[in-house]
């Protein structure tokens, strides 16, 4: 039984669904506290070059193979290059999702106790975030129970297909992120001295520009688009022949440069105008904002808008992670989706659950001196992204010819052979080069 939801209604689901998956923690909680602690405005513009340099044609090639073949992500490197082994980026995609999503669904698991908290007047009545957030995560019972609840959220969603489950979802929860982005820009920068926090985030100070900076930016350029695990080569298997590739993956870029310079915005003016520091790290979310929002006149609506904005954006990340193991393994099948969803769903679980307890009863247990969660994470991170990353980049020049490159590129948009040309090079040379130099800082090369 075919699922004929398996198709996009509508372009706009496509890029929609597409900005979701690469929108999420990585732009809205990771991008400022990295720039918050890498110069501010001299680490947007490094962040920018390196998006446009890097992830946007790592992007584009993502979306040639899985429209060129129609097929899921293993599939799709199967039929480019029969009988070979390059099957296994596809397989490593899946691999790295299904580790991504155990762990990030502990952070989803986070938000939601935190809008809990938000609703029933704790979190602004509480004189300690930190103490709060501490005492939060070492519940195990309630961080097991709010991560349960991410991954049921996330499987009833995918169940239901790609027409019907994630493109409906995504089209309601990336306008209301933005809708949500607008009103806390306009609480933010109308505070007192918030004008302090916009000029930190905005003008470049270029003093603060050096290797370390310089690599950061590589690094959340590259991670920020979702490439190198193949969600966008299952998504745009979804994808109609007329669908103009180009202009949807800068569309894509677009919205995710978007909603990190949107989410610093945000952040930083309220940050400076009751005088905190703007290099909080991860704990920003959890420890820092709720203390800024306290002191807001209406400062529980907006915390919650704030929190609601997070939630969606890692559900609509969390989707595609899932979606990628299910299409791999349903094969189109209606009935076997809905089954896949929901053991792969729980398989997530169960798998998340030592990074659920790192911070209460399994605290103690460490791999190479890091916690569960810690471990999965620079696993993820620092090691599977960065690989599957780099195969593609080999990948798609080495296994498709030029010509057949081009085509698919040309179907449905007017690029020339110029734009075409830039794009081989930067494929071919310049990710490949950046990907390797960011590989190489985070396993420790440069330190």
């Amino acid at each position: 039984m075919e699922d004929k939801q398996n198709v996009w209604s509508s372009k706009l689901g496509f890029i929609l669904a597409s900005a979701g998956s690469a929108i999420g923690l990585g732009a809205i909680w990771k991008f400022p506290y990295v720039a918050g602690t890498s110069g501010g405005g001299a680490f947007l513009l490094i962040f920018i070059l390196f998006t446009v340099l890097v992830g946007l044609p790592l992007l584009m090639a993502e979306f040639i193979i899985g429209r060129k073949t129609q097929k899921d992500a293993v599939e799709s490197y199967r039929e480019l290059a029969p009988g070979s082994l390059w099957h296994w980026i596809g397989r490593l995609g899946i691999i790295t999702c299904f580790i991504l999503l155990s762990f990030y669904s502990v952070v989803g698991g986070w938000i939601i106790i935190y809008i809990f908290k938000g609703i029933t007047g704790e979190l602004l009545r509480s004189p300690d975030y930190a103490g709060l957030f501490n005492s939060t995560i070492a519940n195990p019972y309630l961080v097991l129970a709010s991560q349960l609840l991410f991954i049921v959220i996330t499987i009833v969603v995918v169940a239901k297909g790609v027409e019907s489950g994630i493109e409906k979802a995504s089209k309601i929860m990336m306008p209301a992120l933005f809708i949500i982005f607008l009103l806390l820009i306009i609480r933010s920068v109308t505070l007192d001295g918030s004008m302090e926090g916009l000029e930190f985030f905005l003008k470049p100070d270029f003093s603060h520009i050096n290797t370390s900076t310089i690599l950061f930016a590589m690094g959340q350029a590259f991670f920020s688009l979702s490439v190198g695990v193949s969600v966008m080569v299952t998504y745009s298997s979804y994808l109609s022949k007329k669908e103009n590739l180009v202009q949807s993956a800068v569309s894509v870029t677009l919205l995710n440069v978007s909603v990190a310079i949107l989410a610093g915005i945000a952040i930083f003016p309220a940050v400076f105008s009751f005088g905190l520091k703007p290099d909080a790290g991860p704990m920003l979310l959890f420890n820092v904002l709720p203390s800024v929002f306290q002191k807001m006149p209406f400062g529980i609506v907006f915390l919650l808008a704030f929190l609601i904005l997070f939630l969606f954006a890692t559900l609509t990340s969390a989707f595609s992670m899932l979606e990628i193991l299910v299409s791999a393994l349903s094969k189109g099948n209606t009935r076997k989706r809905k089954l896949f969803a929901w053991v792969g769903g729980i398989a997530i679980f169960l798998l998340g659950i030592p990074s659920a307890l790192s911070f209460s009863v399994l605290h103690d247990l460490t791999i190479f001196k890091l916690s569960f969660f810690d471990a999965a994470d620079y696993l993820v991170s620092n090691i599977l992204m960065p690989i599957g990353a780099l195969l593609i980049a080999v990948f798609v020049p080495l296994k498709i010819p030029k010509d057949e490159l081009f085509a698919e590129l040309k179907q449905g948009s007017s690029i020339s052979r110029k734009a075409f040309a830039v794009w081989v090079l930067l494929i071919r040379y310049v990710a490949p080069v950046v990907i390797i130099i960011v590989f190489l800082d985070v396993i420790g090369i440069f330190k």
